[in-house]
């Protein structure tokens, strides 16, 4: 292996610890743990099957994975047979992952066992990896080839309404790999759960860095992700230390039982790191780190400790060979305390967008402070402002938006409700929800012959907010898809006849009306109804047939409902039996079930009723009675 190759990944890393430390566990998950000894082996023949499949510098590898140790295989194996590796979440649309597919010519995809295989539809060749990253039939170890540049292509929202794929290089992969090991320092003691798809970039630092260390990365399945409790049971039997999550993840985690006490260091990015998030994490005398950084300059440029209350919560500073500038319109530097827009540069900039010169033209800019030539900058779009010496994050300045930590162009959800034969016109804002969290509301004007009104409270079309749902879900990821849609007469519009974003109505968060209101029936549905209606901030009553997501349901929101009911009722609700069963009715039938207690649930909340009307006195007889009837 060459030592270009190896200073720009994680191989030659692990071929060390291999050396030194052969049955050290480098990555455990779902299906069970790798040594560094048998990762590298397994890395080596997955690659000489790439090779045989004429896998070399800047042909792209289709990953569509399982969340396992297999993953880090595949990733790494792509690198050692010299090409780029190409997330394909198999949690995406088909008709998203066929554009992907598409965009990068990927005529080669390494996939899990468990993959749909209608996902891959069309893919010319398709090799199916075991959970350790073996291939079907073997392979034998490979030999040293060509060293690529093109490290991975990560595919982000795009406002043509086609999704964009940002080149980057190894080199910038290296040099966030070394500013971080510095950073956080490391050791073989330490144990990283990683818990972010392949498809967001910052999977990156989590999959790869420890292994850099000698440590462990523990793959949180995608089961584990979703479900607080069981995040949190992984991180506490897998004594992890280190972790890197969205302010929504910690947030999940926090709302489960809280951090386990062992993640002593605690990474948070993605979107704006709120104060009192701040405050939780800090508890315990961990070390907090917020991290910022687009895709395009990879990954996180730039890294700060986060003080206690009352300081206030900055960017830190820029990571190693990474430059900040904040410019005004007329590309010069504004000055202190003044607003201009997020410039990057430095070794973590990305080659630009993947086929797309015009657009990478007018992000990816010559950088005339650098002093070297042909050195260019990245123009983030965002909003900041340097503060008593502080780089301070103000929001976008552009059409993006973040939610859930998810970078977000509104024109591709605008484009794809335009496509519906029922509108005529569409937008797509952001509102906080009564949660106090971002939420996507998309707004529609009808073709002509529809009824207006909106859908999340006034009389309107009750069939058409599943419609169009349903139509975004065939292609957008769940993220992207909004919570609440609000039927217009027109949209609203400037003096100069552009959209006036800041015009469109903040909805009102009451039930959607795309079924009937059917009541209660029982106390365990009354229950939960008061729950959703809680949490999701509904005022109005929940009927049992209304469904969670319509409401305006998420993960986050998911992992709150789930935590009051098994702190209630003290039965054990995986996250799952939510989102198979998303309306009152159907959960409170599965928890039943769930239930191993010759009482049943219902039987429970209405007791729980009938005790919490009683004065101390008669509930102490009451329950003496019950005990000796015990």
């Amino acid at each position: 292996m060459s030592d270009a190759v190896s200073g720009v990944t994680a191989l030659a890393s692990i071929r060390r610890w291999r050396d030194t430390s052969p049955d050290a566990v480098a990555v455990s998950g779902a299906g069970g743990v790798l040594t560094y000894r048998e990762l590298h082996d397994r890395v080596d023949r997955l690659a000489a099957v790439l090779r045989a499949r004429g896998v070399g510098p800047e042909v792209p590898v289709g990953l569509c994975l399982e969340r396992c140790p297999g993953m880090v295989v595949a990733l790494l194996a792509v690198w050692r047979a010299g090409g780029a590796y190409v997330p394909l979440d198999p949690g995406f649309p088909e008709d998203r992952l066929r554009l992907m597919r598409e965009d990068a010519g990927i005529r080669l995809v390494l996939a899990g066992q468990g993959v749909d295989a209608r996902l891959l539809d069309g893919v010319p060749d398709v090799v199916e990896l075991a959970w350790d990253g073996t291939p079907a039939g073997g392979g034998d170890a490979t030999a040293d080839g060509p060293v690529g540049d093109l490290a991975y292509l990560m595919y982000t929202s795009g406002s043509t309404g086609r999704p964009k794929g940002v080149a980057v290089p190894h080199r910038a992969v290296a040099n966030l790999l070394e500013s971080f090991a510095s950073l956080l320092g490391l050791t073989p003691r330490d144990a990283w759960l990683a818990v972010t798809t392949l498809s967001f970039d910052i999977s990156v630092l989590e999959l790869l860095l420890p292994l850099t260390r000698g440590a462990r990365v523990v793959v949180a399945s995608a089961h584990e992700t979703a479900d607080g409790r069981a995040l949190r049971s992984r991180a506490v039997s897998e004594a992890v230390t280190v972790m890197q999550a969205t302010p929504a993840s910690w947030r999940i985690l926090l709302e489960s039982g809280g951090v386990p006490e062992s993640i002593t260091t605690r990474l948070c990015g993605g979107e704006a790191l709120p104060r009192d998030l701040a405050d939780a994490l800090l508890e315990g005398g961990a070390r907090l780190w917020n991290v910022y950084g687009p895709t395009e300059t990879t990954v996180w440029s730039t890294a700060g400790r986060v003080a206690p209350s009352p300081a206030p919560i900055d960017l830190g500073e820029p990571i190693g060979n990474t430059t900040v500038h904040i410019l005004g319109p007329d590309g010069r530097p504004v000055p202190p305390g003044e607003i201009g827009e997020l410039h990057i540069g430095g070794a973590g900039v990305a080659r630009g967008y993947h086929g797309m010169p015009g657009q990478t033209a007018a992000r990816f800019l010559p950088d005339p402070f650098s002093g070297v030539p042909g050195a260019r900058m990245y123009a983030t779009g965002d909003l900041a402002k340097i503060e008593d010496g502080k780089l301070r994050y103000l929001g976008r300045a552009d059409r993006q938006v973040k939610v859930r930590g998810f970078r977000i162009e509104l024109g591709e959800i605008e484009s794809v409700l335009r496509t519906a034969p029922e509108v005529a016109d569409a937008a797509v804002g952001v509102c906080d929800g009564p949660d106090g969290l971002p939420r996507l509301v998309a707004y529609v004007v009808l073709a002509a012959g529809k009824p207006a009104g909106e859908h999340d409270g006034e009389p309107g079309d009750a069939e058409l907010w599943p419609a169009l749902r349903e139509r975004l879900r065939r292609s957008l990821p769940e993220y992207m898809v909004p919570a609440h849609l609000v039927v217009l007469d027109a949209l609203p519009l400037t003096p100069n006849g552009k959209l006036d974003r800041r015009a469109l109505p903040v909805p009102e968060w009451t039930r959607a009306r795309s079924r009937p209101y059917r009541a209660p029936s029982t106390a365990l549905e009354e229950d939960l109804a008061a729950m959703w209606g809680e949490v999701l901030g509904i005022a109005e009553p929940v009927g049992v047939d209304d469904d969670f997501f319509e409401l305006g349901g998420h993960s986050l929101t998911a992992t709150q409902i789930i935590a009051r009911i098994q702190a209630r009722y003290a039965v054990n609700v995986p996250i799952v039996v939510l989102f198979e069963n998303p309306t009152i009715a159907e959960l409170a039938a599965a928890m039943d079930l769930l239930d191993d207690d010759d009482l049943d649930l219902t039987e429970i909340a209405a007791l729980r009723d009938e005790l919490d009307g009683l004065s101390a006195e008669d509930l102490a007889a009451v329950l003496d009675q019950m005990a000796s009837d015990a």
